[in-house]
């Protein structure tokens, strides 16, 4: 009986384009920038660890949540820390404490050290670090959810360079967190100690030992790959090239300028749009000098439509309701009174939603394997 030749291996496509996800997360994280009401943050972080807790593989990057997590943790008890000891610039009548307070010489005025700690302030301390917070968590989600390889293999050819470099910097972390992990499970095995600054101690080393051997193989990897040659191109195309990118991107930031203040309404969508079609018309031509063929490229589908879809519609809905009604997004502490949930902003940030139900969850018992 003939047997007929295996065909090509097809990977499954279970998960979208890894620029979805980044849109879909930096829409969360424009939509945190426009409020200070703890509610909405809350529900913005609520959103995006849903998804993450879904959708989110077993490889190295996804497991770099939890170190962003707590880094948002880190930087809201520093800026609680500062408004007790260093003081705040909203006035209070109820005081909680009072710390004993450090006199100043006569050039430092303006600033203090301990004295009165009101709830006024520490509160106003609660809602500005919580919005920082909500975006460190955002930009975490963005890292666990997106593979920065298939990232990479997605950015123009132009921006190959600097996407290697950013790849790079995205995946340290992940990778530190996974070598301290291992190595203090395998401390607990030999019954040595695993915590305190002497365990820190002895796992440093090893982990700078193999973030150093991971950079040695990195760079053989991409000489092997020929990273770094460019084709030529004639000198008017790079002049052009240049003039295209660096303009398209001063139109971007005057644009965006623009359409963020009341002062720019008439001109920034145009300056913007004009903006973004120099820069895409400079990126194609930057490409030239970086001639690369993609092995199964990943597709933009309807899945990628919808995810990257959701985080623009929270961030769009979020800033045409801060123009509509701006003390609810930012309530005030003077008067205390207790925020409220406006029902429209917290149904924008709902529509964030919606990846965890059009992407199908990826599976649980062995890491996700990507294509090549």
């Amino acid at each position: 009986m003939p047997v007929s030749a295996p065909g090509p291996a097809r990977t499954p496509r279970r998960t979208v384009h890894p620029g979805a996800w980044w849109l879909w997360a930096l829409g969360l994280g424009t939509a945190a920038s426009r409020t200070t009401n703890p509610l909405l943050l809350g529900l913005l972080v609520a959103v995006a660890g849903y998804v993450v807790a879904t959708h989110r593989t077993d490889a190295p990057w996804s497991r770099s949540y939890a170190a962003f997590v707590r880094l948002a943790l880190a930087v809201l008890l520093v800026r609680l820390f500062f408004a007790v000891f260093l003081g705040s610039p909203i006035p209070g009548s109820h005081t909680l404490l009072t710390l004993p307070e450090v006199p100043l010489p006569d050039w430092a005025q303006g600033v203090r050290l301990g004295g009165r700690v009101t709830a006024e302030g520490l509160l106003f301390a609660l809602y500005d670090g919580l919005k920082l917070a909500t975006l460190l968590i955002c930009v975490g989600a963005a890292n666990a959810l997106a593979n920065p390889a298939r990232l990479l293999k997605s950015l123009p050819g132009a921006l190959y360079e600097a996407g290697v470099a950013v790849v790079v910097a995205m995946t340290f972390a992940p990778h530190l967190v996974a070598d301290v992990r291992r190595l203090r499970a395998a401390r607990r095995l030999r019954g040595r100690p695993d915590r305190g600054l002497r365990g820190l101690a002895q796992v440093a080393l090893p982990v700078l030992e193999g973030a150093l051997e991971r950079s040695v193989a990195l760079a053989a990897a991409m000489d092997a790959r020929g990273y770094g040659r460019t084709a030529k191109v004639a000198p008017a195309v790079r002049r052009t090239t240049a003039a295209l990118t660096l303009g398209g991107l001063l139109g971007v930031c005057a644009g965006t300028y623009g359409v963020l203040t009341a002062e720019g309404g008439g001109y920034g969508l145009p300056v913007l749009l004009a903006g973004l079609a120099a820069a895409v018309a400079g990126l194609w031509l930057g490409g030239r000098r970086s001639p690369r063929t993609r092995y199964r490229p990943d597709t933009w589908g309807v899945r990628a439509w919808l995810v990257a879809g959701s985080g623009i519609a929270v961030a769009a809905l979020m800033v045409a309701y801060a123009s509509h009604d701006p003390a609810a997004l930012h309530p005030g502490v003077v008067p205390l009174t207790a925020p409220e949930l406006p029902l429209w902003p917290a149904a924008a940030v709902l529509l964030g939603l919606l990846p965890a139900f059009v992407v199908p969850q990826p599976p649980r018992d062995t890491p996700l394997k990507e294509p090549a």
